[in-house]
């Protein structure tokens, strides 16, 4: 079932312009060196004065203009027990795990129906989720290499996955045939990125922070899923989630994949989802019901930040990971969707 979670208040507190930024760094859909398990076990509980530091952020708008917004942190319980995580077993070093169980979705009654019309194509290579009528969700380091916002993101698009394909007749024939979705690009009016991920602020990139929500200029008319707060893996049926993308390696196909996640932090889900570079950024969901309803309900848990090398008894260990949406960065996203936190109070 869905716990409802008071959520903590995100309040603006003042913002101010900044130089524009240069936009000259590479995409890079792999990260390496980042804070793996036994480092977040080591890792301190954040006090309030860093999480207001954490959590403040900056938005570029499509003009290239850019602004940093503080804010303040209100009705925060601390926890005190840190960076828990469970050790479980180890796997060996690949990106594929075993046998390839991901699953390209060719038939377009499944692909523009919900839950797979949600899953978005970012014009700098990654995949990204709709989470409300404006706005979409995806990873950081698809926009941002921590120092510099990348090539790309300049004049960044996201592509929806559209039900009737125009131009060529022959073109439209093959992508039926293949079963290749065609895409309508939307320019992004504005990206909102946590100060958290900039490497100023952490002394190396911080992939706690490793999201980001992009404003549409034009809103869709399409379902959206909302988000919802990570529950514990104790808490998931089979402790399984799902996420679709567009993986690399099936160019122009729609990928969904589930799996059960292997350990956790307060902030990270490391797992064994098969995937490739290209589904980064896609939105991890998982269906529970409604409290005291018969109703299902899907919702975002977690946004897929790829694979990932991180130090673990030691040595060096491959992951999947996806960053969770704990309380904080709920609020944190739902007052970027609405500008304010009167719609943010219950999660």
């Amino acid at each position: 079932t869905w716990h409802l979670k008071k959520i903590p208040q995100i309040v603006s507190e003042r913002t101010f312009s900044l130089d524009s930024p240069k936009f000259e760094a590479k995409t890079k859909l792999e990260l390496n060196s980042v804070c793996g398990i036994e480092c977040q076990r080591k890792l301190p509980v954040p006090s309030l004065s860093d999480l207001k530091d954490l959590l403040s952020y900056e938005t570029v708008f499509e003009n290239g203009t850019r602004t940093l917004t503080e804010v303040n942190v209100l009705g925060l319980a601390l926890d005190p027990a840190g960076n828990t995580t469970t050790r479980r077993s180890l796997r060996k070093k690949r990106q594929i795990y075993g046998t390839d169980s991901r699953f390209s979705i060719y038939d377009k009654r499944f692909m523009t129906n919900f839950p797979f019309n949600t899953a978005v194509k970012i014009s700098t290579g990654c995949s990204g989720i709709l989470i409300s009528p404006k706005h979409v969700l995806t990873a950081a380091h698809c926009l941002h290499n921590g120092k510099d916002y990348v090539k790309g993101s300049k004049r960044l698009r996201v592509g929806l996955m559209k039900t009737k394909s125009r131009g060529d007749g022959r073109k439209r024939k093959a992508a039926k045939r293949n079963g290749m979705p065609s895409f309508q690009w939307t320019r992004v009016k504005s990206t909102h990125i946590p100060k958290g991920w900039f490497k100023g602020v952490s002394g190396d990139i911080a992939l706690d922070y490793d999201y980001a929500v992009l404003e549409l200029k034009r809103p869709h008319k399409r379902k959206y899923m909302e988000l919802g707060i990570s529950p514990a893996i104790k808490m998931m049926p089979g402790s399984m989630i799902h996420f679709s993308g567009f993986d690399n390696d099936r160019s122009g196909q729609l990928v969904y994949r589930f799996c059960s996640i292997s350990d956790e932090s307060n902030d990270l889900f490391y797992q064994y989802c098969d995937a490739e570079p290209g589904s980064t950024g896609s939105g991890v969901y998982l269906r529970l019901k409604e409290p005291n309803k018969k109703k299902w309900k899907r919702k975002i848990i977690a946004v897929f930040s790829g694979h990932q090398w991180v130090d673990v008894n030691g040595e060096q260990q491959d992951y999947n990971v996806a960053v969770r949406i704990t309380p904080l960065k709920y609020a944190q996203i739902c007052f970027w969707i609405h500008g304010n936190d009167e719609n943010c109070t219950q999660g």
